[in-house]
C-alpha cells in the first residue's frame, strides 16, 4: 500500500465521511427552508464537508427539503466544476440564452476590448437565480470566424456594476422558489475568462450541469426515502444510482463515452422513478405535492440531452442507428 492510499484509509478511519455513508446516516435536517438564502446557507454547510463538487451536490441535495433547492445546489456545484476559482460563498448564474435561444449562433451580446477594458452590450432573456445572483458568467460574441461561425468568449460580471439591469421573470410552474430574470447589459465592465466561450464553457456546462443536478436530485430522493420509511432495497437502488453518477469522468465532459454513460445513468434513473411511483403515498403530503409539481424539472433539456447522446453514439459507431 502506497503512502497516499495509507493516508486516505487512515483519514477514513479517523472519521472522514464517505458521501455514501453520509447519505445513509446523516440526520435529516428538521428546520424547513424558507427561501433561497436559507437553502444556500445549508448548501455551504455541506460544501465544508466535501471537496468534490459532485459530492457537495449530493450532500446539499440531501439537505434540501424540496427538489427546487436541490436543483439550486446542483446548478451551483456545476458552475464550480466548470470554473473552480469561483468564490465559494457567492451565488453565480450562467447567462447564455437570448431572444433567439441558447445556440451559439443566437448569441448577439457583444464583447469589445479596447485599451485593456472589456465591455458588454446585450440582453440575456433567461438567467437562473435572477436578482439573487452575485456574479454572472456571460457568454458574448467577439465576431465571426472566416467560416461565418460566431466566436464566443466567457466573461465574469459583478451584478453591482453600472449598466447591469436585472428584471424578474414570472415564476415557472415547477420549482417556483428558484427565480429567473432577464439581464440587460449596457456598456458593462467585465473580466474576460481564458479559453473559447463555446468549447470551454457553454458546451461542457450542459453536460456538467446534467451530472450535478442529477446528483443533487438523487441526494434529495435518498432523504425522502429515509424520511418516508422506504425499504432498504429502495435506498440501495438509489445509492447504486449515486455511485453511477459519481463514477462519470466529469473531467472529460466532451467525451462520447461520458455522454453514453450519462445517457445510461438517466435511463436507470427514469426506471427507478417509475418504480417509486407507488411509494409516494407514504411520503408526507407537502413533500408529495411538491414532487408532483416539480417533477417536470427533471425533464428540462431532455431533448437536447438525447441529441448529444445520439451524436456520441455516431462518433464511436459511424453509420449506425444509435437507437438500435
Amino acid at each position: 500500500m502506497t503512502d497516499s492510499r495509507a493516508d486516505r484509509y487512515a483519514g477514513y478511519r479517523a472519521g472522514v465521511d464517505s458521501v455514501l455513508d453520509f447519505l445513509l446516516t446523516e440526520p435529516i435536517p428538521a428546520t424547513p427552508l424558507d427561501d433561497v438564502a436559507a437553502a444556500w446557507t445549508r448548501h455551504r454547510v455541506a460544501a465544508n464537508r466535501f471537496d468534490k463538487p459532485v459530492d457537495v451536490a449530493l450532500a446539499a441535495g440531501f439537505g434540501a427539503d424540496r427538489l427546487g433547492y436541490a436543483f439550486l445546489s446542483g446548478y451551483q456545484e456545476a458552475l464550480r466544476a466548470l470554473i473552480p476559482d469561483l468564490s465559494p460563498d457567492e451565488l453565480v448564474a450562467l447567462c447564455a440564452t437570448e431572444a433567439g435561444g441558447g445556440h451559439p449562433s443566437a448569441i448577439e451580446t457583444t464583447l469589445t476590448e479596447e485599451l485593456g477594458s472589456a465591455r458588454l452590450n446585450g440582453t440575456k432573456t433567461f438567467a437562473t437565480l435572477g436578482m439573487l445572483a452575485h456574479r454572472l458568467v456571460v457568454l458574448a460574441s467577439v465576431g465571426t470566424d472566416p467560416d461565418g461561425r460566431n466566436r464566443l468568449r466567457a466573461t465574469m460580471v459583478d451584478v453591482r456594476e453600472a449598466g447591469v439591469q436585472v428584471t424578474n421573470l414570472p415564476t415557472t410552474p415547477f420549482a417556483p422558489e428558484i427565480p429567473h430574470a432577464m439581464v440587460t447589459l449596457t456598456d458593462v465592465a467585465a473580466v474576460v475568462l481564458p479559453g473559447d466561450g463555446y468549447l470551454d464553457y457553454l458546451k461542457p456546462f450542459r453536460t456538467i450541469e446534467d451530472v450535478h443536478v442529477l446528483a443533487a436530485a438523487l441526494g434529495w430522493l435518498v432523504r425522502v426515502a429515509r424520511a418516508s420509511g422506504w425499504s432498504q432495497s429502495v435506498r440501495q437502488q438509489l445509492l447504486t444510482a449515486v455511485a453511477v453518477v459519481r463514477g462519470l469522468d466529469i473531467d472529460a465532459p466532451g467525451s462520447p463515452g461520458v455522454h453514453v454513460a450519462l445517457g445510461g445513468a438517466f435511463e436507470y434513473f427514469g426506471r427507478s422513478l417509475a418504480e417509486l411511483d407507488s411509494l409516494w403515498a407514504s411520503a408526507d403530503s407537502v413533500t408529495r405535492q411538491r414532487w408532483e409539481r416539480d417533477r417536470p424539472l427533471l425533464t428540462v433539456a431532455g431533448r437536447v440531452r438525447e441529441q448529444r447522446l445520439a451524436t456520441a453514439w455516431r462518433s464511436v459507431q459511424p453509420g449506425t442507428d444509435p437507437a438500435v
